[in-house]
């Protein structure tokens, strides 16, 4: 590709920003909440799901999640759904119980603790 400039800063910007392009973008992780398993229900066609209740902050519905039992991390998944009774929601805040199940993890045993976090992907700057 072939670009004509009239001013060198023009063309020194654009290769900067080409530049930036192809680095990788940092991936920062963001904590949004907890909740411990209270009981754990088995439903046919669903799955193993995780009745909870919300410690602190809020857990959403397409966030990821580790779990923990004893303090010691056995797994890392996302949520495939989240209830509030027999509601689908987007979003269950502090102090609430929920359902929740994950995409592949189905060990889940009453104490378990979950920690909900969201990735966001920051560009790289020169």
């Amino acid at each position: 590709q072939i670009k004509l400039y009239q001013i060198i800063y023009d063309a020194i910007e654009d290769i900067k920003h080409a530049l930036e392009g192809m680095l990788a973008p940092i991936i920062e992780e963001q904590s949004i909440g907890s909740a411990t398993v209270k009981q754990v229900f088995k439903i046919k066609g669903v799955g193993v799901v995780a009745g909870c209740h919300v410690d602190r902050g809020s857990i959403q519905r397409d966030c990821l999640a580790r779990i923990y039992r004893n303090d010691v991390l056995i797994a890392e998944d996302k949520l495939s759904s989240l209830k509030h009774y027999q509601n689908d929601v987007k979003e269950v805040r502090a102090g609430t119980e929920c359902g929740l199940s994950f995409v592949n993890y189905n060990d889940v045993k009453e104490g378990d603790v979950i920690e909900a976090y969201v990735e966001h992907e920051i560009a790289q700057k020169l």
